[in-house]
């Protein structure tokens, strides 16, 4: 078997150098985190160990039965397969035991088929486990085919762990880093109503300024909503945080410029249905306006997935680069985060987990988010 490493910042990226260099077939042997000062910057690195098995020379056989093609192949097989069974089955000590060459054989092969039996068993519990936390059958069929490949690995005492690292696989993160460059970093957050954006907005502006000592500004454009003002204003004068209100989006340059010293400023839009596209226009042109660098898209993990998706499909007007999950505290599966992430291709930035700020929100973490979704529990 050809045995490589791959390193990479997300274990799906290392699952992807692996299946370019080695193709579909390779299995992975094992993963681990290193942590220390990596290229690039970041703290923390994943190590995927794989492997693939190297195919027999086709000559080899055909030299054996005196041509060059597969008859000579075809002609020795059984030979072969003998000679292998012969290895396999050979009884070192036959002559001090009652035990013959073919009740070991018919041992193995009970053995073997026993085994079989438990793996395909285990099978279907996850498969039944995966339903129950809604996770969609395509994605469970990407899920099995990889535990496939491992087959010869499995056994009921790790298979579980494989069931792991086979969801994390599936599941990009993307990481809260600003550095101060001169220029405010742009960051909005957008999504439907009730989700809990303005609360997310306080707990990252907080988070920023204590965490990493940023100078932080905020801009409300949620001029809608009864009281939403009021609550971010609060907020502000408690944290020491300034806010600025943006009634149109002809107010948004001026707004920035205002804020032209700060390190970031975070952008609180109104929360807006999916299915109302002239309101989603509207913010459109808040942001547009703006010249945001990145957009959050914020939904609520208690959201069923066939809403879910077709909320993360309206919204992608707003070209968001990453998804934060609130009210994970309240949801009973998470299956629905497995669908979205897998589905729209897009990472996961936060988890926010009840409404203190700042401590209820949680880094996004593959394996983090592999286990809630396994498991149907966060904690």
């Amino acid at each position: 078997m050809q045995i490589k490493k791959f390193i990479a910042p997300t274990l799906k990226q290392a699952s992807m150098q692996m299946k370019q260099e080695l193709g579909s077939d390779a299995v992975i042997l094992g993963t681990r985190v290193l942590y220390g000062n990596n290229e690039g910057g970041s703290n923390r690195m994943f190590e995927l160990t794989a492997g693939i098995e190297e195919e027999e020379s086709i000559l080899e056989y055909t030299q054996k039965g005196g041509s060059n093609n597969l008859e000579g192949l075809e002609n020795n097989y059984p030979n072969e397969i003998q000679k292998l069974s012969d290895k396999i089955f050979i009884n070192p000590v036959s002559k001090n035991t009652s035990l013959n060459r073919n009740e070991e054989k018919a041992a193995y092969s009970d053995a073997v088929v026993k085994s079989e039996v438990n793996i395909d068993k285990e099978l279907k519990e996850i498969v039944d486990t995966l339903l129950n936390r809604e996770v969609q059958k395509p994605i469970i069929s990407s899920i099995l085919n990889q535990l496939k490949k491992y087959k010869n690995f499995l056994h009921p005492t790790n298979i579980d762990s494989y069931v792991l690292s086979s969801i994390e696989s599936l599941i990009s993160t993307a990481k809260f880093e600003v550095k101060k460059t001169g220029r405010p970093m742009k960051v909005a957050l957008v999504g439907p109503t009730g989700v809990g954006k303005t609360t997310c907005i306080a707990k990252l502006a907080v988070i920023s300024k204590i965490l990493h000592n940023l100078d932080v500004g905020l801009i409300s454009i949620d001029t809608y909503r009864l009281g939403a003002l009021d609550q971010l204003r609060i907020f502000s004068e408690i944290s020491n945080i300034e806010m600025l209100v943006a009634y149109e989006p002809s107010d948004i340059p001026k707004l920035i410029n205002s804020f032209k010293k700060k390190d970031i400023i975070f952008i609180d839009t109104a929360g807006r249905s999916q299915k109302n596209i002239d309101q989603l226009e509207k913010t459109k042109e808040f942001l547009s306006a703006a010249k945001v660098d990145d957009t959050y898209l914020v939904l609520s993990s208690t959201g069923t997935t066939k809403n879910l998706y077709d909320v993360a499909d309206k919204f992608k007007l707003f070209n968001y680069n990453s998804v934060i999950f609130t009210k994970i505290d309240e949801a009973v599966t998470f299956g629905n985060i497995l669908n979205i992430v897998t589905n729209f291709d897009v990472p996961v930035s936060f988890l926010s987990n009840g409404q203190v700020i700042p401590d209820d929100i949680i880094s996004a973490d593959p394996e983090f988010i592999a286990n809630m979704v396994y498991t149907g529990k966060y904690n």
